[in-house]
C-alpha cells in the first residue's frame, strides 16, 4: 500500500526548525504553533498599547463580547494574559443569546467554560429579555415581512446584527464598562471596509473601531486588538492554546452580503497577498485624513452626533433606532 505522505514535506519553522503550522504569504514567515502564538501575542500587545489608554490612578472596566467562537475566545485569553494581572483593570465577559436552537446552546457553554478556566466573570442576556423575538422565530417570519413591507430586510443577519449590538451595549452598560473589546479579526475588518466602499458609505468607515481617538458620544469606546491577525491564524492560536471553542457556523448566515464579500476578500488575498492589510490601512488613512482636516480647520468634523431613540432611549444616528424599527416589523407580522 502506497504511503499517502510520500513526497509531502512539512515546512520547518523559520525560528526553531520544528514542523510549521502556517506559511504567511503576506509576510514570508513560516511558523510553528509556539512561535505563531508568540507572534500573535506581540502584535496584540502592540495594538493594545495603541488602542487602550489606561489613565494613571483610575480603574478601568473592560467588557469583552464573547460568542464561544475562536476569535472572541482568543481575544479574551490574550487580554487576560497581557493585562489581566493589573490591579487597575477588571475584565468581564458576556454573551448575547440570540435564540438559535442547536447553535447557541453549545457555543454558550464554550463561553462559560472559557470564563471559568480564565477566572473571568461571565454575564449573558437573551433576545427575549431584551424584548426581541428569538432568531429562529424571526427567520420564519421574514418571507411574510418582505411581502408586506418592501423596506423589510430579507436576510436573518440584518436583524440579528442589529439586535446583537443592542445586547452587547446592554451588557456593557450593566457592568458600567469603560471599554468594550470586540474580536474582529483582519478578515472581518477587510470585509467591512470593502462593503463600505461598495456602498459608498464614508460615514460608516469613519465610525469603524477602534474608537480610541474618536469615541462615539454616549457609548464606551470599542477596541479591536485582533484587527491585524488573519482568521486562519486565530483559529490555529485557539487550537494551540486548547481553548474551548465552538466550531460550527451560524445556520442562518449563508447567503448574507458579508459572505459574498468574505469570498471576494479571500480571492483577492490569494491573488495578491497583503490585500487585507491594504484595505484596513486605507480605512485608517481615511480616518487620519479626517483628523488632519480637523486640526487644520480648527474645528472638529465628525459624523453627525448620535441622539436617543424615543422608544428605547438607546443611542442612534436616526430618528428611531434600527432595532426598534425591526422589532416593530416583527411585531406587526406576528399580529397579522
Amino acid at each position: 500500500m502506497a504511503d499517502i505522505n510520500a513526497g509531502f514535506e512539512i515546512p520547518a519553522c523559520d525560528v526553531c526548525g520544528k514542523p510549521a503550522v502556517v506559511e504567511q504569504a503576506y509576510s514570508g514567515r513560516i511558523l510553528c504553533g509556539e512561535h505563531l502564538a508568540k507572534s500573535i501575542r506581540k502584535k496584540v500587545a502592540k495594538e493594545l498599547r495603541k488602542q487602550l489608554v489606561l489613565q494613571k490612578g483610575q480603574h478601568t472596566t473592560i467588557f469583552v463580547a464573547i460568542s464561544g467562537g475562536k476569535d472572541s475566545a482568543a481575544l479574551l485569553e490574550l487580554l487576560v494574559d497581557i493585562i489581566g494581572v493589573r490591579p487597575d483593570v477588571t475584565i468581564i465577559a458576556g454573551t448575547v443569546d440570540e435564540g438559535i436552537d442547536g447553535y447557541r446552546p453549545p457555543s454558550l457553554q464554550c463561553a462559560i467554560d472559557l470564563c471559568e478556566r480564565l477566572d473571568v466573570e461571565f454575564i449573558t442576556v437573551s433576545y427575549k429579555q431584551l424584548g426581541f423575538e428569538e432568531m429562529d422565530t424571526v427567520v420564519k417570519l421574514i418571507p411574510g415581512m418582505t411581502e408586506t413591507d418592501s423596506n423589510a430586510p430579507n436576510m436573518p443577519c440584518s436583524y440579528c446584527g442589529v439586535f446583537r449590538r443592542q445586547g452587547i451595549n446592554h451588557l456593557a452598560k450593566k457592568v458600567n464598562a469603560d471599554i468594550m473589546a470586540l474580536g474582529h479579526n483582519l478578515d472581518d475588518m477587510a470585509q467591512t471596509v470593502l462593503m463600505n466602499m461598495s456602498n459608498g458609505d464614508l460615514e460608516r468607515t469613519l465610525r469603524l473601531a477602534p474608537h480610541t481617538n474618536t469615541p462615539i458620544d454616549g457609548m464606551p469606546p470599542r477596541i479591536v486588538p485582533l484587527r491585524w491577525i488573519p482568521e486562519q491564524e486565530i483559529h490555529l492560536y485557539a487550537v494551540h492554546k486548547n481553548l474551548p471553542i465552538h466550531h460550527e457556523e451560524c445556520p442562518h448566515a449563508r447567503g448574507a452580503l458579508r459572505w459574498r464579500h468574505r469570498e471576494m476578500v479571500a480571492t483577492m488575498e490569494a491573488d495578491v497577498p497583503g490585500t487585507r492589510h491594504g484595505l484596513v490601512r486605507m480605512a485608517d488613512n481615511v480616518k487620519e485624513l479626517r483628523n488632519q482636516v480637523n486640526m487644520l480647520g480648527g474645528q472638529e468634523l465628525r459624523p453627525n452626533p448620535p441622539k436617543e431613540c424615543p422608544v428605547c432611549f438607546s443611542i442612534t444616528s436616526n430618528n428611531q433606532c434600527k432595532a426598534c424599527e425591526m422589532r416593530e416589523m416583527v411585531k406587526n407580522e406576528l399580529a397579522g
